[in-house]
């Protein structure tokens, strides 16, 4: 089968819209609640969880035909204990201001719906590839999610992105203030309840029929 057959191509982009974890499925709101007040936190935990989804999937998948049915939760858990680990020591190595920020939502990954969900529903039934194009592709999905979020909040919250200050000077002598709600934990809901109207709004399929 094509590396990059129909199916595969499928897989990868039907969740970062149709099948979205976050705003189709509503995974992964804990985090998005969490760590999305500045953007910097909120891409790499993207990053992170995508990296855990992906490998995660392939060893899972690559163990498929090996693993007893009655323990293969927990061996589940065990391979996305162990990335999870992995990524959270590398944070601390090579970005440790942001592993501070990110405190114990990077281990909280371990019970993130999204990859346990894909670990169950793909990944035990399909090929090594096609399950890292999977975790790719539910990874990008919530990252997409996360990373607007927490554009705005900052954004508008903070005046700054990245901690570079975006809104000028002027607007602030000129009155401007920022919005400090959008930093509280509850703006982030309202954010993903926004990106959810306008993506329903934009995909009309994808909204219930009330007839």
């Amino acid at each position: 089968m094509s590396l990059l057959s129909s199916r595969n191509r499928k897989v990868l982009v039907d969740p970062l819209s149709k099948s979205n974890p976050v705003i189709i499925l509503v995974l992964g709101i804990c985090s998005a609640l969490a760590v999305t007040a500045k953007l910097e936190p909120a891409l790499v935990m993207s990053i992170s969880v995508i990296v855990v989804v992906a490998f995660s999937n392939v060893i899972v998948s690559l163990l498929r035909n090996t693993i007893p049915a009655r323990i293969r939760i927990i061996v589940q858990l065990v391979v996305v204990a162990t990335l999870v680990t992995i990524v959270n020591e590398v944070l601390k190595a090579f970005a440790y201001d942001v592993s501070k920020q990110l405190s114990v939502f990077v281990g909280l990954i371990i019970t993130n719906c999204i990859l346990m969900g894909r670990l169950e529903a793909f990944a035990l039934g399909n090929k090594p590839w096609p399950a890292f194009i999977d975790g790719i592709g539910n990874g990008l999905g919530y990252g997409i999610i996360l990373v607007i979020v927490g554009f705005f909040r900052e954004l508008l919250g903070s005046g700054t992105l990245f901690d570079y200050q975006i809104i000028p000077s002027s607007f602030y002598e000129a009155g401007y203030e920022n919005n400090g709600l959008m930093i509280l934990p509850p703006m982030a809901l309202i954010v993903v309840a926004c990106i959810i109207w306008v993506h329903r709004i934009m995909n009309k399929d994808l909204q219930e029929d009330n007839n």
